[in-house]
């Protein structure tokens, strides 16, 4: 497969995924399908975010370690092209922690605790009481990562738009201490997808709380997750009408099923009755099944190949410790620091 990255594009585009895990349909809905379109006219970089998995895995870092090569063969399976995109390894670009450094000086830590996606995922993860300082300071780190690739477009929901304006109060601080614009304020690329949830239909969608669906989930697994996914509760007979509002099994057929009218069609025949759930569950599961066998096959064939992905990660990562390393010289000079 040919590493070599082509550079002749438009915008800098800097996404990616901590490594904590293997990804999910909620994944491939709200960033990889919209990764693989944007590969083919933007410069684009997926930054696999092994660091910052340790946030709040520091204790078991194994959860971190193990997961890396799974995320590339994602990646892969799904149709990212490493001669299209490059796909680095964060913790193999050493200018990225010493910017975090230099950023954090430049953040208060009042600051920090105002963010919203942060007040909002200490108080997920159960940190009210004892914050780790990694994660406190996460927003300074990937002001890192983007201005590391002075990225200028950024795919992320609108959760993580916070993190974005955080960045930009970074640029602007470094910039008017050069007296020049050094670095780029950054866009959002918002996307268009709607927000997957979690086939319980209750909870975010977690990997540790397993109602998610995973690219690389077997033929069986796919199964249990659709027949356990939350539909209408006072849907009791057949024969009732039935509310599709909230009804995670039409949520997925609106993302997943090729047909739209098809899907209208079950949707009006549920709402005035008639439908049975156990119909609407075997249509979705055909079509995820459909869907995920050749992504599955794909996924298992790359991690067959653990060398060929070692080499990936290592040829994106030489790349973009090129990259990263001009920035982290601009940087020291502003301040200073290029003595040698």
């Amino acid at each position: 497969m040919n590493t070599q990255h082509k550079t002749d594009k438009s915008e800098v585009i800097l996404t990616g995924d901590r490594a904590t895990g293997p990804l999910h349909l909620g994944h491939y809905v709200g960033s990889l399908k919209q990764r693989v379109a944007l590969q083919a006219h933007h410069e684009q970089t997926i930054l696999v975010a092994d660091m910052q998995g340790l946030t709040d895995n520091a204790l078991h870092p194994q959860k971190v370690s193990s997961n890396i090569l799974n995320v590339v063969a994602d990646y892969l399976a799904v149709g990212i092209d490493p001669s299209a995109t490059t796909i680095c390894l964060q913790s193999q670009l050493p200018a990225l922690a010493e910017l975090t450094m230099y950023y954090s000086n430049l953040v208060t830590i009042s600051r920090l605790e105002r963010n919203p996606t942060v007040k909002s995922e200490i108080q997920n993860k159960g940190f009210e009481r004892s914050i780790p300082a990694g994660f406190l300071t996460y927003p300074i780190s990937q002001a890192a990562d983007i201005t590391g690739f002075n990225a200028t477009l950024v795919p992320v929901g609108d959760d993580q738009l916070p993190m974005l304006e955080q960045t930009n109060e970074i640029v602007r601080k470094i910039n008017a201490l050069a007296g020049r614009n050094v670095l780029n304020e950054c866009q959002p690329l918002l996307s268009k997808a709607p927000r997957l949830p979690s086939t319980d239909g209750k909870n975010k969608m977690s990997k540790s709380m397993g109602n998610t669906i995973n690219l690389g989930a077997s033929e069986k697994e796919i199964t249990a997750a659709v027949k356990s996914m939350y539909t209408d509760p006072h849907h009791v007979r057949i024969e009732d009408p039935g509310k599709i509002e909230g009804n995670v099994v039409f949520t997925y057929l609106d993302a997943f099923h090729s047909d739209e009218s098809y899907v209208q069609q079950l949707k009006q025949h549920y709402q005035r009755g008639g439908l049975g759930d156990g119909v609407t569950k075997r249509i979705l599961e055909e079509c995820l099944q459909e869907m995920l066998r050749p992504i599955r096959q794909k996924r298992a064939v790359y991690l067959n190949d653990k060398a060929q992905l070692i080499d990936i990660l290592k040829a994106g990562s030489q790349v973009s410790r090129e990259k990263t390393d001009k920035v982290l010289f601009d940087i020291k000079d502003i301040f200073g620091l290029n003595i040698f």
